[in-house]
């Protein structure tokens, strides 16, 4: 045994003329150093202990110079997460231990811990074990267990593919925790509030997915897009119960990818990792394999809300990186700001005294964040940028008073530092939001008049879903059952036009056919890459619709409006899902999100369960 923690040694320290000498050496602590790599020749072909903690690591592939290393730990290094291990540390070959398997998981069946908990112990044991397992044995093995277990049956038409299992993890920390799948720790308890007209639960995680055929009607072959769903994730629950089938999720993005900064081709900053909100949590899901990366919790909270910006900041010897900071907010009216690659929520902003309802972040400015409350205002903060010690100042730099509940904002393309967009309870408004103004709080500039269903113009409904489609297309929901608008916000709005709280009529370009529903919050998102828009509706249904034949026509300046209503190109149902040989009771869908390059689909529901389909 040979410790070396704590004497600020940096990675030029470690000498391998030195540690050649030690060729039998076994166990070797490097805690609480300044290492950010490991020298490729060491030359420790016995070890099997190394302690590594509380470094700034940002590369673990040199680990593989040690063979026989059985024991790896390696917390608190900010850049490094468990995906950065080597693949050698991955199971494969050998049925040797599929017995041992077997007994290990009958065995979890009686003890007094979740499911998840004994599945994760077991992972953790193999990997620190470096025990080799044939992969689709253990895999098999595994669905077989947690289908027992869990009671859930997906129905499917031929072959019943994969069912992959989830990797979650919650802590005990009330205020804030987040977990990653190396973490064992358990959560406990939790509360639910419902801030508005619909109810809304809060909850924790349990999941389990199956591939099926799914049942698609189709308006045009020739635009038919193939989908099928890939997982079914009950990872919101309260207090961690699978009989938690009442707590409603909210809202979802995708990851940017961070060597994507300044590309602006969003196919090639596609990302297949989505944070969901829901409940007392926020998940970070790996939609490829259904797996939770990261989980975060606040007991008291019901998450609505969340947004990804990317920050350069300065952490240790005045180096830059960028990082993906997670915005998440809901009843209790304050941002949490997450770092998620060091799996810390570093500092909270008390944005209102009421409710947010959704937040977002500038496009153009990477600190200024946008957050709408039950309050009746629009405010926003920069949200500045944390030092190496995550030390912050967020300031308030403008509040903008709306005449009723802001549900959903959208920053215009085009001018996205001039012009807001805001559905609102009781209208569609725009404000301006330009900072070279001395005044602070702001009215909105005007307010858009859409037809109602007697065939009349009113600016007074409900806008719950609100996103440009391109640069100038716009598509939103309002109250009016069985309709979906699109329309243009050039035409609409005239941005040199002077005055305050005009009222102007939205140039509507066409109609989509919707569900007559009138259950509200049922938003609404897009796909611009792709021209795709898509909104679930009360019966678990995502409805789709290709516009890239529509476009063109509407980009002419004298583009005639559609004059019949558009159907969906394709409605995904949902699939029969069981538990305990039960169907789900009703299943509404809250949100529908797409990765850019529409590969993946996250479907957002009121029974706590996170639906991804994947385009074929």
């Amino acid at each position: 045994s040979f410790s070396l923690s704590k004497l600020q040694l940096k990675t030029g320290d470690l000498d391998p003329r030195l540690f050649s000498r030690l060729r039998h050496l076994q166990k070797l602590d490097l805690s609480d150093n300044l290492l950010d790599k490991f020298p490729n020749s060491l030359n420790l072909p016995d070890l099997r202990v190394l302690n590594c903690n509380n470094n700034k690591l940002e590369d673990v592939t040199a680990l593989k110079q040690f063979p026989l290393l059985e024991e790896l730990t390696y917390e608190n290094n900010v850049f490094l997460t468990v995906s950065d291990l080597p693949s050698s540390y991955k199971m494969h070959a050998s049925e040797t231990v599929v017995e041992w398997w077997k007994q290990i998981l009958n065995q979890s069946k009686a003890a007094p811990v979740t499911t998840h908990q004994s599945l994760r112990a077991v992972a953790v044991c193999l990997f620190f074990l470096r025990i080799h397992v044939f992969a689709s044995k253990v895999k098999m093995i595994a669905e077989e267990f947690l289908a027992q277990s869990l009671g859930l049956e997906l129905n499917s038409d031929t072959e019943p593919e994969e069912k992959m299992d989830e990797d979650e993890h919650e802590d005990e920390d009330e205020e804030k925790s987040t977990e990653s799948p190396s973490e064992a720790a358990d959560d406990v308890g939790q509360v639910t509030v419902t801030p508005s007209k619909r109810k809304r639960n809060n909850s924790k995680p349990r999941s389990r997915n199956k591939r099926s055929r799914s049942q698609v009607n189709t308006e045009e072959a020739a635009e038919d897009v193939s989908a099928e769903p890939l997982h079914f994730l009950q990872c919101h629950s309260k207090g961690n119960s699978r009989e938690d089938f009442k707590t409603e999720l909210w809202s979802g993005v995708f990851e940017p990818l961070l060597e994507s900064g300044a590309r602006k081709d969003p196919i090639v900053s596609s990302s297949r990792t989505v944070a969901t909100c829901g409940g007392e949590s926020v998940c970070l899901i790996d939609c490829e394999t259904g797996t939770v990366l990261k989980k975060y919790k606040v007991v008291t909270e019901v998450f609505f809300s969340v947004a990804w910006t990317t920050l350069t900041m300065v952490i240790g010897d005045s180096q830059k990186k960028s990082h993906n900071i997670l915005a998440a907010a809901g009843r209790r009216g304050i941002v949490k700001l997450i770092h998620v690659a060091a799996d810390f929520c570093y500092g909270e902003i008390k944005a209102h005294k009421k409710p947010i309802a959704t937040v977002c972040f500038s496009p153009a400015q990477e600190t200024h964040l946008f957050t709408a409350s039950y309050d009746k205002r629009i405010a926003l903060w920069d949200i500045g940028i944390p030092d190496c010690d995550y030390n912050f100042k967020a300031s308030q730099l403008l509040v903008l008073e709306a005449p009723s509940v802001p549900l959903r904002l959208a920053l215009v393309p085009t001018c996205p530092e001039q012009h807001l967009l805001a559905g609102c309870e009781d209208g569609c408004f725009v404000w301006n939001i330009k900072l070279d103004k001395k005044q602070k709080n702001r009215s909105f500039e005007a307010a858009f008049q859409f037809p109602d269903e007697d065939g009349d113009v009113t600016t007074s409904h409900s806008v719950d879903g609100l996103a440009f489609l391109n640069d100038d297309v716009v598509v939103s929901k309002s109250s009016k059952p069985g309709c979906i608008y699109v329309w243009s916000w050039s035409r609409s709005f005239d941005t040199k036009g002077r005055g305050c709280q005009q009222t102007v009529s939205a140039v509507i370009l066409a109609e989509l056919e919707w569900s007559t529903t009138n259950v509200p919050y049922l938003t609404l998102s897009t796909c611009p890459a792709k021209e795709y828009v898509f909104c679930g509706d009360e019966n678990g249904s995502v409805w789709m619709y290709n516009l890239s034949s529509h476009t063109r026509a509407w980009s002419n300046a004298k583009g005639k409006r559609s004059e019949r209503r558009i159907p969906p190109t394709q409605i995904l149902k949902w699939p029969e899902l069981r538990v305990a040989g039960e169907q789900l009771s009703k299943v509404v869908v809250n949100n529908v999100v797409s990765d850019p390059a529409f590969t993946y689909l996250v479907v957002l529901t009121s029974v706590n369960i996170t639906a991804i389909w994947k385009k074929c």
